[in-house]
C-alpha cells in the first residue's frame, strides 16, 4: 500500500463556513491529513478563535483565515484574490457555507428565498468557477460540496433549502463531467441531522427529536466529525477514481422504508 494515497501533504484547501460546526470539523480533518488551509467565515471573531484553535492543534501546518460573506460577489472575488496571494494555485475547494430560514412556502419574502439561493447555491457555483484556473494548475484537484438529504428527499427544512441542495447535487454531477478532463474531481456529501449549533434548536424539542431518531436506523444524531471524514476521503488521492458522486452521511435515513 502507498501511504501517500491517504495523505494531503503539500496540498492547499479552501474551506468556507469554517468557523464552527461541520466546516470547522472539515478543517480539522484536512489538517490531520497534512493539508494547509485557507478558511473563510462571516464572523471575524469566531473565525479568529477557530484559526487559533486549529493552529494550536496543528502547529506545523499553514492556516490562514479570511472573514468574508460568500453570498456577496465582491467578497467571492476577494476570496480568490486572497488565495492567489497565499499559494500557488489551489488543490481542494470545500463549499460548505450556507444557511436556511425554515417556513411554509407561501410565507417567504422574495428577499428571503433569494438570499438562501445566493448563500447555498450561487456561492458554491461562483466560487467553483472562480477557483477553476487555480485548481487546474495541478495535475489533480478536487471540489467537495456539502449538500443535504433535503436535496434528495422531502424533509421539514423548507422547500427553498431543499431546492438549493437539489440543484447543488445536479451542479456536482455536471461539473464532474465537464471538468474531468481538466483533472478536477467534483463530489458532494449529504448529511442528515448533525449535532451543530444550527440544529440545536429543533432537536431541543423532545417530540421532534424522537421523530428524527425514529426515522434514523442508527438511532442517533450524527457528529460533525462524521461528515468531515466523508469529505476528507473525497479529497484524498485514494478516491482518485470517484467523481460526480454523493455520499449520504445520514445514519441510514435515506434507506429507511416502512
Amino acid at each position: 500500500m502507498n501511504p501517500q494515497r491517504w495523505r494531503l501533504e503539500g496540498q492547499t484547501a479552501l474551506v468556507t463556513g469554517a468557523s464552527a460546526g461541520i466546516g470547522l470539523a472539515i478543517a480539522r480533518e484536512l489538517l490531520g491529513f497534512g493539508a494547509d488551509l485557507l478558511i473563510v467565515g462571516r464572523d471575524a471573531d469566531a473565525l479568529e478563535i477557530a484559526r487559533d484553535e486549529l493552529a494550536d492543534a496543528f502547529p506545523e501546518r499553514e492556516i490562514h483565515g479570511l472573514s468574508a460573506d460568500v453570498s456577496d460577489d465582491e467578497d467571492r472575488h476577494a476570496i480568490l484574490d486572497w488565495v492567489e496571494d497565499h499559494c500557488d494555485g489551489l488543490n481542494l475547494l470545500i463549499n460548505n457555507a450556507g444557511g436556511n430560514i425554515s417556513k411554509p412556502a407561501t410565507d417567504y419574502s422574495e428577499d428571503e428565498w433569494r438570499g438562501i439561493f445566493e448563500g447555498n447555491l450561487f456561492s458554491a457555483f461562483e466560487l467553483s468557477r472562480y477557483a477553476y484556473p487555480l485548481l487546474t494548475r495541478h495535475a489533480s484537484s478536487a471540489i467537495v460540496n456539502v449538500g443535504s438529504v433535503s436535496g434528495i428527499t422531502h424533509v421539514r427544512s423548507g422547500v427553498v433549502y431543499g431546492m438549493t441542495k437539489a440543484a447543488m447535487q445536479q451542479m456536482t454531477r455536471n461539473l464532474a463531467c465537464e471538468w474531468a478532463e481538466d483533472g478536477i474531481r467534483v463530489n458532494s456529501v449529504a448529511p442528515w441531522y448533525i449535532r451543530t449549533r444550527r440544529t440545536s434548536g429543533p432537536l431541543s424539542d423532545p417530540d421532534y427529536y424522537d421523530e428524527v431518531i425514529a426515522r434514523t436506523p442508527m438511532r442517533r444524531i450524527g457528529e460533525p466529525e462524521e461528515v468531515a471524514a466523508a469529505v476528507g476521503f473525497l479529497c484524498l488521492p485514494a478516491s482518485s477514481y470517484i467523481t460526480g458522486e454523493c455520499i449520504a452521511v445520514d445514519g441510514g435515513f435515506l434507506r429507511y422504508g416502512f
